[in-house]
């Protein structure tokens, strides 16, 4: 998108740049102190955002995230090598397109190709078929002081078995982290033990039909057993974020989990995205609500997954696009809603789902300003497997609590996820090629070659 500057002004030692977006009606006004851009409000949406090169001058920031020694310490020379190749081709996006098209004919006509997805792209994202396969992996996370959020990624089949099959697969992920020092949560998708047609119908309030309601009213009670179970057992549980078409039902039922569930402590988290215009309010409004009822708001904090299938849906039904106008306005959400959580920590618990290296110093600035201590179990950073290692392992080295998301499940049925993990590296700008790079940078820095 093409900025146009408007003008600069000087007050009191500071600049004001005045520019204009071409494509909206947005203008954004930027203040700099000593060259440093430390805030602007967007016209568009009428908030202030905090837009810093760094939160903390370079000698004072908490922990660094270039360190590739301490990144790739779990990963032997051979490993390296295997991720250095597989990033390498994740970095070339046709490569991608081309591999993506021929793994799902290959699996339709049942070719033998699985054994080849399991020793690349699957032992890089995934940590097993199956819950005691991902034994190794959390282990070995562990070991570094990173736990591990078994996440089932079977994608349901849209039945009432597979709904029912999916809850049990999640009821099973609940004991496993009672039982394990090294699993702080579990999750699960509310599509994944309901209909998303139904979920959307129930969201828009139309009438339902009396197996409609029926099925609802079972969807609901898998998802109070899921909160129930982990709320019993003591493991905090995420219910994942979705589609916008469908997100106002799932706030629904996890604020309800919430009011039954978190009256002590932060059992039940709802997942924030912050591409989304309204999160931001949405979290303080459910913070009101929860001081009112007497319970702990439990959040996620992610920027957002399904930015391409809003705005395509948003143009061709003409609706108004729920996600923000530019990056810069989500990262300024994000970064304004790690303020509001952690001023309000006595009743908020969070967990910041990002690969942003920036908004995890900011957090970790704003712990060490108001003397938060780094364990505060409050507070959680969470990155996937096999992505953002150097901020996962940095994190963790430095005291951080840092938990990585764990996919599991059969690898047919994995596929979809593992699909999005290819297209999400070359389609999040620059994320395949850091990868790529910091990989590179560890094979020099241990004088081995990539052969």
């Amino acid at each position: 998108m093409v900025i146009f500057p408007i003008c600069v002004m000087r007050i009191s030692g500071i600049d004001v740049h005045l520019t204009a977006k071409s494509k909206f009606t947005s203008y954004t006004f930027y203040f700099y102190f000593n060259d440093l851009r430390i805030k602007s409000l967007n016209a568009y949406s009428g908030k202030p955002f905090i837009t810093m090169a760094s939160p903390l001058p370079k000698d004072k920031i908490p922990v660094f995230f270039e360190d590739t020694s301490v990144a790739f310490a779990s990963k032997s020379d051979s490993r390296l090598r295997k991720t250095y190749w597989l990033f390498s081709l994740m970095n070339q996006a046709r490569v991608v397109n081309l591999g993506t098209f021929f793994l799902k004919l290959a699996l339709k006509l049942h070719l033998p190709i699985k054994n080849l997805i399991r020793v690349t792209i699957f032992e890089q994202f995934c940590g097993g078929e199956t819950i005691s396969e991902c034994d190794d992996t959390i282990n070995t996370l562990g070991k570094s002081g990173i736990g591990t959020i078994l996440d089932y990624s079977v994608e349901g089949e849209g039945s009432e078995a597979s709904f029912d099959d999916t809850a049990q697969e999640i009821l099973n992920t609940i004991n496993k982290a009672s039982q394990s020092e090294h699993i702080p949560f579990s999750v699960f998708k509310i599509t994944g033990v309901a209909s998303s047609e139904l979920l959307e119908k129930v969201q828009r309030k139309e009438r339902l039909s009396d197996q409609e309601a029926e099925l609802f009213s079972k969807a609901r009670q898998r998802v109070e057993n899921l909160c129930s179970h982990a709320h019993k057992l003591n493991v905090r549980i995420f219910v994942d974020a979705e589609e916008s078409w469908i997100q106002g039902i799932i706030d629904e039922l996890a604020y309800e989990m919430m009011e039954k569930f978190n009256k002590e402590k932060a059992i039940v988290y709802n997942t924030y995205q912050l591409y989304r215009h309204e999160t931001l309010d949405a979290l303080k409004g459910a913070y009101l609500v929860a001081r009112q009822k007497g319970y702990v708001l439990g959040g996620k904090l992610v920027r957002g997954a399904y930015m391409e299938k809003e705005r395509l849906r948003a143009r061709e039904n003409e609706y108004f696009n729920p996600i923000h106008v530019n990056k810069e306005a989500t990262d300024s959400d994000y970064n304004s809603a790690i303020d509001f959580c952690i001023e309000n920590l006595h009743h908020i618990s969070i967990c910041l789902g990002t690969h942003n290296e920036y908004s995890c110093q900011y957090c970790a600035a704003k712990m060490e300003k108001l003397g938060i201590d780094k364990k505060d179990s409050r507070i959680w950073f969470a990155q996937l497997l096999g992505m953002s290692d150097n901020i996962s392992y940095n994190l963790a080295k430095a005291n951080y609590n840092v938990a990585k998301y764990v996919p599991y499940g059969p690898i047919s049925a994995v596929l979809p996820y593992l699909m999005r993990r290819a297209e999400e590296n070359t389609s999040i700008a620059g994320q395949s090629s850091r990868e790529f790079l910091m990989v590179k940078s560890e094979l020099k820095r241990r004088g081995i070659s990539s052969l």
